[in-house]
């Protein structure tokens, strides 16, 4: 055995050697990211590309090989990802002026138009952050602001989101989700202003349903008196005798009922007219 075999510094360099060489043609893709090889500065291929539905352990990660500096790998994450909006001034149908906090949730689904356009995974977000913005306050600017606290919210999002995904398409990202985290009024004397004006406009509301309601009332009370005047019209016509009577008793209730309107002493002969009714018929 010649010397160059038992030097251990010799093994050890070689062995150095041997995993500079593997960690420059083999590389390890993990199921979380997308491999993206480019030879000379062009995409050649992809490895491990997100499809939609596909079973984890499915995905074609693990150990891939490249040519020695001559390929390079491009890191593109798998996951959802998201970023939030800069805090944006609206104002809405109402005249209420809104400030608003939305984020994004996206994925990168076409790591190869992403490179050509963007480069780099995290300039996407960057600018997608403007478009968000300027989709929130043309859709929240044609709404009131009991529209956020209504089911409607819903489908405003949705606008947001169909808007947003296209201009993410061109960057090789689909649009997952897209939220408001809140809607405040701003502080100090436009909140006043804008509580005075809600204040007012509930008033009005409440006094035109108020002055509805009487008219209604006042509709139902009248048809209610003449179909009782049509009834008493109908039964007097019938029996004439019988008018007199319920007329006389009427009056007998005010004038002698105890708790009764009438509150004059009266002395009146037995034989007065007043008092027929009381013989009864003979």
């Amino acid at each position: 055995m010649n010397a160059s075999m038992r030097n251990p510094i010799l093994w050890a360099i070689a062995a150095i050697a041997a995993v500079l060489v593997f960690a420059s043609v083999f590389a390890i893709v993990p199921e979380t990211k997308q491999a993206l090889v480019v030879r000379l500065g062009k995409p050649n291929r992809i490895v491990n590309p997100y499809k939609p539905g596909q079973p984890f352990g499915a995905t074609g990660a693990g150990l891939v090989w490249r040519i020695p500096f001559l390929e390079q790998i491009v890191w593109i994450d798998k996951r959802v990802l998201d970023f939030d909006m800069q805090r944006q001034a609206v104002l809405s149908t109402d005249q209420l002026r809104l400030e608003v906090d939305a984020f994004a949730r996206y994925r990168i689904v076409d790591p190869l138009r992403m490179y050509v356009v963007a480069r780099e995974e995290n300039r996407v977000a960057d600018a997608l952050r403007p478009i968000l913005g300027s989709a929130l306050r043309n859709e929240l600017g044609r709404r009131n602001f009991a529209v956020l606290l209504s089911p409607e919210r819903g489908q405003i999002m949705d606008n947001i989101q169909n808007r947003l995904d296209r201009v993410a398409r061109q960057y090789g990202a689909e649009i997952v989700d897209v939220r408001i985290k809140r809607a405040d009024l701003p502080d100090g004397t436009p909140l006043e202003s804008a509580f005075q004006r809600m204040r007012s406009a509930r008033q009005q509301e409440a006094l035109t349903i108020r002055a509805q309601a009487a008219k209604q009332a006042q509709i139902i009370r009248a048809d209610a008196d003449a179909a009782a005047a049509q009834t008493y019209a109908a039964s007097f016509g019938k029996d004439a005798g019988f008018y007199d009577f319920y007329r006389a008793m009427q009056s007998y209730r005010q004038s002698f009922a105890p708790g009764g309107q009438g509150a004059t002493t009266m002395i009146l002969s037995p034989e007065n007219d007043y008092l027929r009714e009381f013989k009864g018929q003979k």
